[in-house]
């Protein structure tokens, strides 16, 4: 794309790409708008890095707070995926201290390689097997409704919880019944009542035919973030000053403000 003479890219979508690519964009000075990579490794820096989503800490944080107030459970044991360890890890570490602030515990933390050989059954019977109330997954939602299919094989009734990163409509497609009663994390309220949202909503589901998932919803945002630079852009002035000048941009899930 650099090479094609690009002065902006919507994306990547993971945090493990954001830090393989990240890098190559700062030296070509070219603008990354990343809807879903929300990794704190990129956090606090000038660079042309950008994203349309809150940080790993922040959405991590703001979850374990909220299963905390449940009083639902108090220990935990987790699984995450290895493959996107610059999201996982990130995530853990965020909700592990906001969690164990609130007075839980997490027993058992259990890496695995998404799409690998891991056994997932032999996964779910080590998470089973910790003395913890509740199964937490930060995996995307292919990984996570197999790995609830599992755990419904060995106990019907585990309560599970995820990260937001399994709330697509994908996770219902694969999971099924397996992801009945699954507490399942979102960044951005699906039954949203504001215009612009809905306008968004009707339009998705006329070109595509389902429901928008939350790629689909910050890609949309991120994209239009970019245009409208795009369009202020003055004589000059690049992508990324554009953008910072701009400061607030009105969107679909939210009115953006970048922070100071």
């Amino acid at each position: 794309l650099i090479a094609q003479g690009v002065v902006a890219i919507i994306g990547p979508m993971t945090s493990a790409m954001a830090i393989a690519v990240v890098p190559i964009a700062n030296d070509a000075q070219v603008l990354l708008m990343s809807p879903t990579a929300t990794t704190d490794d990129l956090t606090g820096r000038d660079d042309y890095f950008f994203r349309a989503n809150a940080s790993t800490l922040d959405n991590a944080s703001r979850i374990a707070r909220y299963h905390v107030s449940q009083h639902a459970t108090r220990r935990l044991a987790v699984a995450y995926d290895l493959r996107n360890k610059s999201y996982t890890e990130s995530w853990l570490d965020g909700f592990r201290a906001a969690y164990i602030q609130g007075g839980g515990e997490m027993i058992r933390a259990l890496g695995f390689e998404s799409g690998g050989e891991t056994a997932l059954l032999r996964l779910a019977q080590d998470l089973l097997a910790a003395p913890a109330d509740q199964v937490l997954i930060v995996a995307n939602s292919m990984d996570t409704a197999l790995l609830c299919q599992q755990i419904r094989k060995l106990d019907r009734r585990a309560p599970i919880i995820t990260s937001e990163w399994a709330a697509t409509e994908r996770l219902i497609e694969l999971g099924g019944k397996a992801v009945e009663g699954v507490t399942v994390a979102q960044n951005f309220d699906r039954d949203s009542t504001a215009p612009r949202y809905r306008a968004f909503y009707q339009a998705y589901r006329e070109r595509f035919h389902r429901e928008p998932g939350f790629g689909g919803v910050i890609a949309f945002d991120a994209a239009n973030m970019v245009l409208d630079a795009l369009a202020q852009r003055q004589e000059g002035q690049s992508v990324k000053e554009t953008v910072l000048a701009a400061r607030r941009f009105d969107l679909v899930i939210l009115d953006l403000a970048l922070p100071d």
